[in-house]
């Protein structure tokens, strides 16, 4: 007689979560640089609290992103997920374009 048990790992059993994916890392941030042909450089922002006064301190990462599809602009705001090297600086993946960048219209002279 034999019985078997699953167990799974605290926090797995919950569902996906917004861009559908089970405990994947999502980062969410603005788009710095379209120059290069399917990569984006993205800036993320975070906080850290100051070891000594307590005070927190922006600090930014720029990250390169693989866009397939050569469709974001710079301006707008993109989440990105890990992924296997794709080149020396290039470990990240474009999910979903968040928000749009507003163009600037200009008036007259």
């Amino acid at each position: 007689m034999s019985t078997t048990t699953e167990t799974t790992l605290p926090g797995a059993e919950a569902g996906t979560n917004a861009a559908g994916m089970a405990g994947q890392r999502l980062l969410t941030g603005k788009v710095v640089s379209t120059k290069m042909d399917k990569t984006i450089a993205v800036s993320v922002e975070r906080l850290v609290k100051h070891p000594t006064y307590g005070k927190y301190i922006r600090r930014t990462t720029k990250l390169l992103a693989h866009d397939a599809n050569n469709e974001c602009k710079e301006g707008d705001t993109v989440s990105i997920k890990p992924c296997r090297p794709l080149s020396r600086r290039k470990s990240w993946m474009l999910v979903r374009v968040v928000e749009r960048a507003r163009a600037i219209v200009k008036g007259p002279a």
